[in-house]
Protein backbone atom coordinates (compact mmCIF):
# COMPACT_ATOMS: atom_id res chain seq x y z
CA UNK A 1 0.00 0.00 0.00
CA UNK A 2 1.36 3.36 -1.02
CA UNK A 3 0.12 6.92 -0.56
CA UNK A 4 1.27 9.04 -3.48
CA UNK A 5 1.58 12.66 -4.32
CA UNK A 6 0.37 13.00 -7.88
CA UNK A 7 1.27 16.59 -8.41
CA UNK A 8 5.05 16.48 -8.76
CA UNK A 9 6.50 16.93 -12.25
CA UNK A 10 9.68 14.96 -11.49
CA UNK A 11 10.34 11.91 -13.63
CA UNK A 12 12.66 9.09 -12.63
CA UNK A 13 14.59 8.46 -15.83
CA UNK A 14 15.72 5.08 -14.46
CA UNK A 15 12.11 3.91 -14.29
CA UNK A 16 10.69 1.68 -17.06
CA UNK A 17 9.61 3.53 -20.19
CA UNK A 18 5.93 2.82 -19.55
CA UNK A 19 6.16 4.45 -16.11
CA UNK A 20 8.04 7.52 -17.40
CA UNK A 21 5.47 8.13 -20.10
CA UNK A 22 2.40 7.65 -17.94
CA UNK A 23 -0.10 10.35 -19.07
CA UNK A 24 -0.95 13.09 -16.59
CA UNK A 25 -4.22 14.24 -18.18
CA UNK A 26 -7.02 12.97 -20.37
CA UNK A 27 -5.57 15.03 -23.23
CA UNK A 28 -2.51 12.75 -23.22
CA UNK A 29 -4.48 9.56 -22.59
CA UNK A 30 -4.64 7.21 -25.57
CA UNK A 31 -7.55 4.84 -26.13
CA UNK A 32 -10.89 4.24 -24.39
CA UNK A 33 -12.64 6.90 -26.45
CA UNK A 34 -15.96 5.25 -25.59
CA UNK A 35 -15.41 6.32 -21.96
CA UNK A 36 -13.27 9.46 -21.96
CA UNK A 37 -14.01 10.94 -25.37
CA UNK A 38 -15.83 14.25 -25.59
CA UNK A 39 -19.37 13.86 -24.29
CA UNK A 40 -18.80 10.29 -23.07
CA UNK A 41 -19.93 9.05 -19.69
CA UNK A 42 -16.69 9.13 -17.68
CA UNK A 43 -15.65 12.46 -19.16
CA UNK A 44 -19.04 13.90 -18.14
CA UNK A 45 -18.75 12.56 -14.59
CA UNK A 46 -15.35 14.19 -14.20
CA UNK A 47 -16.41 17.53 -15.69
CA UNK A 48 -19.45 17.67 -13.39
CA UNK A 49 -17.38 16.48 -10.41
CA UNK A 50 -19.86 13.66 -9.78
CA UNK A 51 -17.27 11.01 -9.07
CA UNK A 52 -18.45 7.67 -7.72
CA UNK A 53 -16.82 4.39 -6.75
CA UNK A 54 -16.07 2.37 -9.85
CA UNK A 55 -14.51 -0.78 -11.25
CA UNK A 56 -12.29 -0.73 -14.32
CA UNK A 57 -12.55 -4.08 -16.08
CA UNK A 58 -10.24 -4.82 -18.99
CA UNK A 59 -7.17 -6.70 -20.21
CA UNK A 60 -3.64 -5.84 -19.01
CA UNK A 61 -1.90 -2.73 -20.25
CA UNK A 62 -4.95 -0.74 -21.40
CA UNK A 63 -4.60 2.14 -18.94
CA UNK A 64 -6.64 1.18 -15.87
CA UNK A 65 -4.09 2.44 -13.33
CA UNK A 66 -3.23 5.48 -15.44
CA UNK A 67 -6.89 6.47 -15.70
CA UNK A 68 -7.31 6.20 -11.92
CA UNK A 69 -4.30 8.49 -11.37
CA UNK A 70 -5.61 11.03 -13.90
CA UNK A 71 -8.96 11.06 -12.10
CA UNK A 72 -7.22 11.72 -8.77
CA UNK A 73 -5.21 14.52 -10.35
CA UNK A 74 -8.31 16.12 -11.90
CA UNK A 75 -10.24 16.00 -8.63
CA UNK A 76 -7.30 17.03 -6.41
CA UNK A 77 -8.03 14.02 -4.20
CA UNK A 78 -5.60 12.11 -2.05
CA UNK A 79 -4.57 8.96 -3.92
CA UNK A 80 -3.88 5.70 -2.12
CA UNK A 81 -2.52 2.84 -4.20
CA UNK A 82 -3.32 -0.64 -2.86
CA UNK A 83 -2.01 -3.92 -4.16
CA UNK A 84 -4.26 -6.90 -3.60
CA UNK A 85 -1.14 -9.07 -3.56
CA UNK A 86 0.64 -7.34 -0.64
CA UNK A 87 -2.08 -5.59 1.39
CA UNK A 88 -4.12 -7.12 4.18
CA UNK A 89 -7.05 -6.23 6.45
CA UNK A 90 -4.87 -4.22 8.88
CA UNK A 91 -3.51 -1.96 6.12
CA UNK A 92 -7.00 -1.44 4.75
CA UNK A 93 -8.41 -0.41 8.12
CA UNK A 94 -5.51 1.97 8.80
CA UNK A 95 -6.10 3.76 5.51
CA UNK A 96 -9.86 3.82 6.05
CA UNK A 97 -9.45 5.55 9.41
CA UNK A 98 -7.25 8.22 7.85
CA UNK A 99 -9.69 8.63 4.96
CA UNK A 100 -12.55 9.17 7.43
CA UNK A 101 -10.56 11.90 9.18
CA UNK A 102 -9.77 13.52 5.84
CA UNK A 103 -13.43 13.41 4.84
CA UNK A 104 -14.40 15.32 7.97
CA UNK A 105 -11.91 18.02 7.02
CA UNK A 106 -13.33 18.22 3.50
CA UNK A 107 -10.65 16.22 1.67
CA UNK A 108 -11.53 13.34 -0.63
CA UNK A 109 -9.56 10.09 -0.82
CA UNK A 110 -9.38 7.86 -3.86
CA UNK A 111 -8.36 4.33 -3.00
CA UNK A 112 -7.10 2.48 -6.05
CA UNK A 113 -6.97 -1.30 -5.75
CA UNK A 114 -5.10 -3.07 -8.51
CA UNK A 115 -6.17 -6.67 -9.16
CA UNK A 116 -9.11 -6.26 -6.79
CA UNK A 117 -10.30 -9.73 -7.78
CA UNK A 118 -7.39 -11.13 -5.74
CA UNK A 119 -8.83 -9.75 -2.50
CA UNK A 120 -10.81 -12.33 -0.57
CA UNK A 121 -14.37 -11.73 0.70
CA UNK A 122 -13.25 -10.41 4.10
CA UNK A 123 -10.83 -7.95 2.51
CA UNK A 124 -13.47 -6.72 0.07
CA UNK A 125 -16.00 -6.40 2.88
CA UNK A 126 -13.59 -4.13 4.78
CA UNK A 127 -14.09 -1.45 2.13
CA UNK A 128 -17.88 -1.67 2.14
CA UNK A 129 -18.86 0.63 5.06
CA UNK A 130 -16.46 3.34 3.93
CA UNK A 131 -17.73 3.21 0.36
CA UNK A 132 -21.29 3.47 1.68
CA UNK A 133 -20.49 6.47 3.89
CA UNK A 134 -18.54 8.17 1.15
CA UNK A 135 -15.33 8.19 3.20
CA UNK A 136 -13.51 6.91 0.12
CA UNK A 137 -13.99 6.73 -3.61
CA UNK A 138 -12.98 3.19 -4.47
CA UNK A 139 -11.51 2.48 -7.90
CA UNK A 140 -10.80 -1.18 -8.48
CA UNK A 141 -9.00 -2.61 -11.48
CA UNK A 142 -9.50 -6.16 -12.63
CA UNK A 143 -8.80 -8.36 -15.61
CA UNK A 144 -11.53 -10.77 -14.47
CA UNK A 145 -15.30 -10.52 -14.82
CA UNK A 146 -16.43 -8.46 -11.78
CA UNK A 147 -19.73 -10.32 -11.65
CA UNK A 148 -17.86 -13.45 -10.57
CA UNK A 149 -14.89 -12.04 -8.66
CA UNK A 150 -16.26 -9.11 -6.62
CA UNK A 151 -18.74 -9.33 -3.77
CA UNK A 152 -22.24 -8.44 -4.92
CA UNK A 153 -22.68 -5.94 -2.05
CA UNK A 154 -19.54 -4.04 -3.04
CA UNK A 155 -20.20 -4.39 -6.77
CA UNK A 156 -23.70 -2.93 -6.41
CA UNK A 157 -22.17 0.26 -5.00
CA UNK A 158 -19.72 0.68 -7.87
CA UNK A 159 -20.14 1.65 -11.49
CA UNK A 160 -18.42 -0.83 -13.81
CA UNK A 161 -16.54 0.59 -16.80
CA UNK A 162 -15.26 -1.83 -19.44
CA UNK A 163 -11.88 -0.87 -20.92
CA UNK A 164 -10.98 -2.30 -24.32
CA UNK A 165 -7.67 -3.56 -25.64
CA UNK A 166 -5.87 -0.78 -27.47
CA UNK A 167 -6.00 -0.85 -31.25
CA UNK A 168 -2.84 -1.12 -33.34
CA UNK A 169 -3.28 2.53 -34.35
CA UNK A 170 -3.50 3.52 -30.67
CA UNK A 171 -0.27 1.69 -29.90
CA UNK A 172 1.52 3.06 -32.97
CA UNK A 173 0.58 6.55 -31.78
CA UNK A 174 1.91 5.72 -28.32
CA UNK A 175 5.19 4.41 -29.74
CA UNK A 176 5.63 7.51 -31.87
CA UNK A 177 5.10 9.65 -28.79
CA UNK A 178 7.68 7.59 -26.87
CA UNK A 179 10.29 8.32 -29.55
CA UNK A 180 9.81 12.11 -29.32
CA UNK A 181 8.90 12.79 -25.68
CA UNK A 182 11.90 13.87 -23.55
CA UNK A 183 10.55 11.73 -20.69
CA UNK A 184 10.85 8.75 -22.98
CA UNK A 185 13.39 8.32 -25.78
CA UNK A 186 13.22 11.84 -27.17
CA UNK A 187 16.73 12.67 -26.00
CA UNK A 188 18.14 10.18 -28.52
CA UNK A 189 18.20 10.05 -32.30
CA UNK A 190 16.62 6.71 -33.12
CA UNK A 191 16.23 5.16 -36.55
CA UNK A 192 13.47 2.56 -36.73
CA UNK A 193 11.34 1.69 -39.74
CA UNK A 194 7.62 2.33 -39.55
CA UNK A 195 6.92 -1.30 -40.40
CA UNK A 196 8.87 -2.35 -37.28
CA UNK A 197 6.80 0.00 -35.13
CA UNK A 198 3.72 -1.64 -36.63
CA UNK A 199 5.25 -5.03 -35.83
CA UNK A 200 5.67 -4.01 -32.18
CA UNK A 201 2.06 -2.78 -32.10
CA UNK A 202 0.81 -6.12 -33.45
CA UNK A 203 3.07 -8.10 -31.08
CA UNK A 204 1.73 -6.12 -28.08
CA UNK A 205 -1.80 -7.37 -28.83
CA UNK A 206 -3.52 -4.34 -27.28
CA UNK A 207 -1.16 -4.02 -24.28
CA UNK A 208 0.55 -0.60 -24.10
CA UNK A 209 3.00 -1.71 -21.41
CA UNK A 210 4.21 -4.62 -23.54
CA UNK A 211 4.61 -2.32 -26.54
CA UNK A 212 6.67 0.27 -24.66
CA UNK A 213 8.83 -2.33 -22.92
CA UNK A 214 9.52 -4.00 -26.27
CA UNK A 215 10.49 -0.68 -27.87
CA UNK A 216 12.71 0.17 -24.90
CA UNK A 217 14.48 -3.19 -25.09
CA UNK A 218 14.95 -2.90 -28.87
CA UNK A 219 16.48 0.59 -28.53
CA UNK A 220 18.78 -0.52 -25.70
CA UNK A 221 20.06 -3.31 -27.95
CA UNK A 222 20.13 -1.24 -31.12
CA UNK A 223 23.23 -0.52 -33.16
CA UNK A 224 25.05 2.68 -32.08
CA UNK A 225 26.20 4.61 -35.15
CA UNK A 226 29.30 6.84 -35.46
CA UNK A 227 27.19 9.98 -34.96
CA UNK A 228 25.73 8.59 -31.73
CA UNK A 229 22.33 7.75 -33.22
CA UNK A 230 20.75 4.34 -32.65
CA UNK A 231 19.46 2.05 -35.39
CA UNK A 232 16.93 -0.66 -34.53
CA UNK A 233 17.11 -3.49 -37.04
CA UNK A 234 14.63 -6.27 -37.67
CA UNK A 235 17.00 -8.92 -36.29
CA UNK A 236 17.23 -7.08 -32.96
CA UNK A 237 13.47 -6.77 -32.72
CA UNK A 238 13.05 -10.47 -33.43
CA UNK A 239 15.46 -11.26 -30.60
CA UNK A 240 13.54 -8.96 -28.23
CA UNK A 241 10.17 -10.48 -29.07
CA UNK A 242 11.38 -14.03 -29.50
CA UNK A 243 9.48 -14.39 -32.78
CA UNK A 244 9.74 -13.65 -36.47
CA UNK A 245 8.12 -10.44 -37.66
CA UNK A 246 5.29 -12.09 -39.62
CA UNK A 247 3.59 -8.74 -39.75
CA UNK A 248 0.55 -7.94 -41.76
CA UNK A 249 -1.88 -5.06 -41.42
CA UNK A 250 -5.03 -6.28 -39.70
CA UNK A 251 -7.06 -3.90 -41.83
CA UNK A 252 -5.05 -4.29 -45.04
CA UNK A 253 -4.94 -6.58 -48.06
CA UNK A 254 -2.82 -9.31 -46.47
CA UNK A 255 -5.34 -9.63 -43.64
CA UNK A 256 -8.10 -10.45 -46.14
CA UNK A 257 -5.81 -12.62 -48.26
CA UNK A 258 -5.02 -14.85 -45.28
CA UNK A 259 -8.59 -15.23 -44.01
CA UNK A 260 -9.61 -16.01 -47.60
CA UNK A 261 -6.90 -18.68 -47.79
CA UNK A 262 -8.16 -20.23 -44.54
CA UNK A 263 -11.78 -20.27 -45.75
CA UNK A 264 -10.97 -21.78 -49.11
CA UNK A 265 -8.70 -24.44 -47.61
CA UNK A 266 -11.45 -25.55 -45.22
CA UNK A 267 -14.03 -25.44 -48.01
CA UNK A 268 -11.74 -27.66 -50.06
CA UNK A 269 -11.41 -30.13 -47.14
CA UNK A 270 -7.66 -29.52 -46.80
CA UNK A 271 -6.88 -29.53 -43.04
CA UNK A 272 -3.11 -29.19 -43.53
CA UNK A 273 -3.44 -25.97 -45.53
CA UNK A 274 -6.14 -24.70 -43.16
CA UNK A 275 -3.93 -25.15 -40.07
CA UNK A 276 -1.02 -23.48 -41.87
CA UNK A 277 -3.05 -20.36 -42.73
CA UNK A 278 -4.46 -20.29 -39.21
CA UNK A 279 -0.91 -20.34 -37.80
CA UNK A 280 0.15 -17.59 -40.21
CA UNK A 281 -2.56 -15.32 -38.85
CA UNK A 282 -2.18 -16.10 -35.16
CA UNK A 283 1.62 -15.89 -35.13
CA UNK A 284 1.44 -12.53 -36.92
CA UNK A 285 -0.70 -11.23 -34.08
CA UNK A 286 -4.24 -11.61 -35.42
CA UNK A 287 -7.01 -11.39 -32.82
CA UNK A 288 -8.05 -15.02 -32.15
CA UNK A 289 -11.63 -13.89 -31.53
CA UNK A 290 -11.78 -12.50 -35.05
CA UNK A 291 -10.71 -15.88 -36.42
CA UNK A 292 -13.23 -17.65 -34.18
CA UNK A 293 -16.06 -15.41 -35.44
CA UNK A 294 -15.14 -16.24 -39.03
CA UNK A 295 -15.21 -19.97 -38.20
CA UNK A 296 -18.70 -19.60 -36.72
CA UNK A 297 -19.87 -18.02 -39.96
CA UNK A 298 -18.20 -20.78 -41.99
CA UNK A 299 -19.96 -23.46 -39.91
CA UNK A 300 -23.36 -22.32 -41.20
CA UNK A 301 -22.34 -20.97 -44.60
CA UNK A 302 -20.25 -23.90 -45.84
CA UNK A 303 -21.23 -26.86 -43.62
CA UNK A 304 -24.74 -25.99 -42.56
CA UNK A 305 -27.26 -28.78 -42.16
CA UNK A 306 -24.80 -31.34 -43.47
CA UNK A 307 -23.36 -31.33 -39.93
CA UNK A 308 -25.14 -29.01 -37.50
CA UNK A 309 -22.62 -30.01 -34.83
CA UNK A 310 -20.12 -27.76 -36.64
CA UNK A 311 -21.88 -24.65 -35.32
CA UNK A 312 -21.64 -25.94 -31.75
CA UNK A 313 -17.94 -26.76 -32.17
CA UNK A 314 -17.11 -23.29 -33.47
CA UNK A 315 -19.11 -21.48 -30.79
CA UNK A 316 -17.30 -23.58 -28.19
CA UNK A 317 -13.98 -22.62 -29.82
CA UNK A 318 -14.93 -18.93 -29.55
CA UNK A 319 -15.66 -19.38 -25.84
CA UNK A 320 -12.38 -21.25 -25.39
CA UNK A 321 -10.54 -18.27 -26.91
CA UNK A 322 -12.21 -16.06 -24.30
CA UNK A 323 -11.20 -18.39 -21.47
CA UNK A 324 -7.65 -19.18 -22.58
CA UNK A 325 -6.43 -16.33 -24.75
CA UNK A 326 -3.25 -16.67 -26.80
CA UNK A 327 -1.20 -18.77 -27.09
CA UNK A 328 -3.26 -21.47 -25.34
CA UNK A 329 -6.32 -21.02 -27.56
CA UNK A 330 -4.37 -21.80 -30.74
CA UNK A 331 -5.09 -25.49 -30.28
CA UNK A 332 -8.80 -24.77 -29.68
CA UNK A 333 -8.95 -22.95 -33.01
CA UNK A 334 -7.00 -25.78 -34.66
CA UNK A 335 -9.63 -28.19 -33.32
CA UNK A 336 -12.39 -26.17 -34.96
CA UNK A 337 -10.47 -25.64 -38.22
CA UNK A 338 -9.81 -29.36 -38.68
CA UNK A 339 -13.42 -30.22 -37.78
CA UNK A 340 -14.71 -27.78 -40.40
CA UNK A 341 -12.22 -29.01 -42.98
CA UNK A 342 -13.33 -32.63 -42.57
CA UNK A 343 -17.05 -31.98 -42.17
CA UNK A 344 -19.41 -32.68 -45.11
CA UNK A 345 -20.14 -29.45 -46.96
CA UNK A 346 -23.40 -27.76 -47.88
CA UNK A 347 -24.03 -24.14 -48.77
CA UNK A 348 -27.81 -24.65 -48.97
CA UNK A 349 -28.44 -22.28 -46.05
CA UNK A 350 -26.29 -19.57 -47.62
CA UNK A 351 -27.82 -19.82 -51.08
CA UNK A 352 -31.32 -20.22 -49.64
CA UNK A 353 -31.05 -17.05 -47.60
CA UNK A 354 -29.69 -15.09 -50.55
CA UNK A 355 -32.65 -16.18 -52.71
CA UNK A 356 -35.07 -15.20 -49.95
CA UNK A 357 -33.24 -11.89 -49.43
CA UNK A 358 -33.59 -11.03 -53.12
CA UNK A 359 -37.36 -11.62 -52.99
CA UNK A 360 -37.73 -9.84 -49.64
CA UNK A 361 -35.96 -6.71 -50.92
CA UNK A 362 -38.30 -6.55 -53.94
CA UNK A 363 -41.42 -7.25 -51.88
CA UNK A 364 -40.89 -5.55 -48.52
CA UNK A 365 -44.56 -4.51 -48.31
CA UNK A 366 -45.99 -7.94 -49.15
CA UNK A 367 -48.68 -8.54 -46.47
CA UNK A 368 -48.50 -11.47 -44.06
CA UNK A 369 -51.26 -14.00 -44.93
CA UNK A 370 -54.28 -13.56 -42.65
CA UNK A 371 -54.21 -17.17 -41.44
CA UNK A 372 -50.78 -16.75 -39.80
CA UNK A 373 -51.37 -13.30 -38.33
CA UNK A 374 -51.86 -13.03 -34.58
CA UNK A 375 -55.46 -12.02 -33.85
CA UNK A 376 -55.02 -10.84 -30.27
CA UNK A 377 -57.74 -8.15 -30.18
CA UNK A 378 -61.42 -8.12 -31.09
CA UNK A 379 -60.83 -5.75 -33.98
CA UNK A 380 -58.10 -7.98 -35.39
CA UNK A 381 -60.45 -10.96 -35.20
CA UNK A 382 -63.18 -8.98 -36.98
CA UNK A 383 -60.64 -8.32 -39.71
CA UNK A 384 -60.10 -12.12 -39.95
CA UNK A 385 -56.63 -12.15 -38.39
CA UNK A 386 -55.76 -15.78 -37.65
CA UNK A 387 -58.85 -17.09 -39.42
CA UNK A 388 -58.11 -20.46 -40.98
CA UNK A 389 -55.01 -21.07 -38.87
CA UNK A 390 -54.20 -24.77 -38.52
CA UNK A 391 -52.36 -25.89 -35.38
CA UNK A 392 -49.94 -28.60 -36.52
CA UNK A 393 -49.78 -30.24 -33.08
CA UNK A 394 -53.48 -31.10 -33.28
CA UNK A 395 -52.88 -33.44 -36.20
CA UNK A 396 -51.58 -36.99 -36.14
CA UNK A 397 -48.80 -36.17 -38.61
CA UNK A 398 -47.93 -32.84 -36.89
CA UNK A 399 -48.38 -31.33 -40.37
CA UNK A 400 -50.98 -29.26 -42.22
CA UNK A 401 -51.25 -27.92 -45.75
CA UNK A 402 -51.70 -24.34 -44.52
CA UNK A 403 -49.96 -21.78 -46.72
CA UNK A 404 -47.37 -19.62 -44.94
CA UNK A 405 -45.94 -17.68 -47.90
CA UNK A 406 -47.71 -14.75 -49.54
CA UNK A 407 -49.85 -15.76 -52.54
CA UNK A 408 -47.42 -14.05 -54.90
CA UNK A 409 -44.63 -16.35 -53.71
CA UNK A 410 -46.61 -19.58 -53.64
CA UNK A 411 -44.43 -22.53 -54.61
CA UNK A 412 -41.18 -20.61 -54.19
CA UNK A 413 -38.31 -22.76 -52.83
CA UNK A 414 -35.43 -21.17 -50.96
CA UNK A 415 -33.92 -23.99 -48.93
CA UNK A 416 -32.85 -26.78 -51.28
CA UNK A 417 -31.02 -29.42 -49.22
CA UNK A 418 -28.14 -31.43 -50.61
CA UNK A 419 -27.24 -35.09 -50.23
CA UNK A 420 -24.20 -34.26 -48.07
CA UNK A 421 -23.86 -35.71 -44.56
CA UNK A 422 -26.85 -35.36 -42.25
CA UNK A 423 -28.55 -33.07 -44.75
CA UNK A 424 -29.48 -36.15 -46.75
CA UNK A 425 -31.94 -37.06 -43.96
CA UNK A 426 -33.27 -33.49 -43.96
CA UNK A 427 -33.79 -33.69 -47.71
CA UNK A 428 -35.72 -36.94 -47.41
CA UNK A 429 -37.91 -35.56 -44.62
CA UNK A 430 -38.56 -32.33 -46.51
CA UNK A 431 -39.60 -34.41 -49.55
CA UNK A 432 -42.10 -36.33 -47.43
CA UNK A 433 -43.44 -33.07 -45.91
CA UNK A 434 -43.98 -31.52 -49.33
CA UNK A 435 -45.62 -34.67 -50.66
CA UNK A 436 -48.01 -34.74 -47.67
CA UNK A 437 -48.96 -31.09 -48.17
CA UNK A 438 -49.49 -31.63 -51.86
CA UNK A 439 -51.72 -34.66 -51.23
CA UNK A 440 -53.68 -32.87 -48.50
CA UNK A 441 -54.22 -29.89 -50.77
CA UNK A 442 -55.46 -32.13 -53.61
CA UNK A 443 -57.91 -33.85 -51.23
CA UNK A 444 -59.24 -30.52 -49.97
CA UNK A 445 -59.66 -29.17 -53.49
CA UNK A 446 -61.46 -32.38 -54.50
CA UNK A 447 -63.84 -32.10 -51.56
CA UNK A 448 -64.49 -28.46 -52.42
CA UNK A 449 -65.29 -29.40 -56.04
CA UNK A 450 -67.72 -32.16 -54.88
CA UNK A 451 -69.46 -29.72 -52.59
Amino acid sequence: MEQLSLFTQEVNMNAPLASRLRPRSLDDYIGQEHLVGKGKVLQNLLEKDMLCSMIFWGPPGVGKTTLARIIARMTQASFVDFSAVTSGIKEIKDVMRQAELDRMSGKRTIVFVDEIHRFNKAQQDAFLPYVEKGSIILIGATTENPSFEINSALLSRCKVFVLKALSCKDIEKLLGHALTDKRGLGNYTIHIEERLLKAIAVFANGDARTALNTLDMAVLNGQIEADGSITVQEEILEQCTGKKMLLYDRNGEEHYNLISALHKSMRNSDPDAAIYWLARMLEAGEDPLYVARRLIRFASEDVGMADSQALQVTVAAYQACHFNGMPECNVNLSHAVVYLSMAPKSNALYTGYNRAKADAEKMLTEPVPLQIRNGVTGLMQELHYGEGYQYAHDTKEKLTDMKCLPDSLEGREYYVPTDQGMEREVKERLGRVKEFKKSASVCENGQADNE
